[in-house]
């Protein structure tokens, strides 16, 4: 045997399945280079710089319902691009794209389940799916969700993450502001609570429906929360902006959110606001 083939045989290489490629995570924030276990205990929230990752539904779910348990709720069906929408791709071959990349139907999904003992129908907005956007099947997952805490008798929690309106279905876009403001409506003639979660980013529409009308406004830490963008404000006003305009903490010091919560104390402030918000509805 060789020199070379002796030096080979004693390089102790690793497994394919734990390459550079998925033994460790680069935060987006900092740079830094995290075992990506170690990341993904930490609730996929970076232990170097506290970086909040985006998440997607199956992750919230699983870190925020009691043992990890809940029950999906199926979104109603909605008619696909009814303005037969085409730019650059059709809008039909961008929702295929969208379900095969993230394995979801569209931008919203809605469980129920307990947490910390109480019960509560959650949404979570996925912003890997078209940038979260709202259209149709959004506005009938969200009415959906309110419909299921109604009929269950516990509060409604979304979780909002979106660039806004979804361009490619026009004014039936907007047109789930005001559905999902009428929604709302009958949740609190019910006297349940709505309890907003804001992740990065909320932007747009969104923003300027469901997303600012809840109970309680909570934000996860560093996210970009806004109607219109930095930079288009900064060119309408000719001003340049605080640092950190439209991240959580500057939302908070300025009044328009209630609190600024970790991801690892989510699930127990959560459960906190359900025992508190609607003791009577838990309690039976």
């Amino acid at each position: 045997m060789s020199w070379l083939s002796r030096v080979r045989n004693g390089i102790p290489f690793l497994p394919k399945r734990q390459t550079a490629d998925n033994l460790w995570h680069k935060c987006g924030k900092c740079g830094s280079m995290v075992f990506t276990k170690e990341w993904e205990d930490n609730l996929k929230v970076c232990p170097r710089c506290n970086h909040h990752d985006r998440i997607g539904p199956a992750d919230r779910f699983a870190q925020l319902f009691d043992d990890g348990r809940f029950e999906p709720i199926a979104a109603p069906t909605v008619r696909e691009d009814p303005l037969k929408f085409k730019d650059t791709k059709r809008y039909t071959d961008r929702i295929k794209a969208a379900r095969t990349a993230t394995g979801e139907k569209d931008a919203l999904l809605n469980a129920k389940g307990l947490i910390d003992g109480g019960k509560a129908v959650v949404g979570v907005q996925d912003f890997a799916f078209m940038g979260g956007s709202m259209g149709i099947a959004v506005g009938a997952a969200f009415l959906k969700g309110v419909e299921t805490a109604v009929a269950e008798g516990c509060p409604y929690i979304i979780f909002t993450a979106a660039g806004g309106a979804r361009m490619q279905e026009g004014i039936l876009s907007l047109m789930q502001m005001p559905r999902t403001t009428v929604a709302l409506a009958e949740l609190r003639e019910a006297g349940l609570p709505y309890i907003v979660v804001l992740t990065d980013p909320t932007t747009g529409g969104v923003t300027a429906s469901y997303a600012m009308l809840g109970d309680v406004q909570i934000a996860e830490p560093g996210a970009l929360i806004g109607f219109a963008g930095a930079r288009v404000i900064e060119q309408t006003i000719r001003e340049k902006l605080p640092d950190g305009f439209q991240r959580a903490e500057y939302l908070l010091e300025h009044g328009m959110i209630d609190m600024v919560v970790p991801r690892s104390n989510l699930r127990e402030t959560l459960g906190k606001l359900i025992a508190y918000l609607s003791p009577q509805k838990q309690a039976a």
